[in-house]
């Protein structure tokens, strides 16, 4: 059964990248991403990507407003349980670092942002 939704995760992040134009870099659902979860269910939803480093991937997710930059705002979650927390955010997760997303409603933009990939 795990198989078949990794499956079914893949091929949606697939022809997300596909339709944005970016080449797909998936991620290990093992791996850790940061996760702001006290701001869980607001709106929008932003993410980015850094390279990955490690056991991480790289993603940065947050609902709401801009990030706060203090040191606790994300927490590492290993990203699999994001399909608890938000799982709207999955199918933006095969985008290649230096990739941004915001998502409200139907409302959706990804954008290439070079200055994640010099951490």
């Amino acid at each position: 059964m795990e198989n078949k939704v990794n499956r079914s995760i893949s091929l949606v992040q697939i022809s997300l990248c596909e339709e944005k134009g970016y080449d797909y870099m998936p991620v290990d659902l093992d791996s850790k991403l940061g996760f702001a979860i006290q701001t869980e269910g607001k709106i929008p939803i932003n993410g980015l990507r850094h390279p990955p480093d490690e056991d991480t991937n790289g993603w940065y997710i947050w609902c709401g407003g801009e990030p706060s930059q203090g040191p606790s705002f994300f927490e590492p979650l290993h990203t699999r349980h994001l399909l608890d927390h938000c799982p709207e955010a999955i199918r933006f997760l095969g985008l290649p670092p230096g990739c941004r997303f915001l998502v409200a409603g139907d409302y959706v933009d990804v954008w290439f942002d070079e200055s994640l990939l010099n951490v």
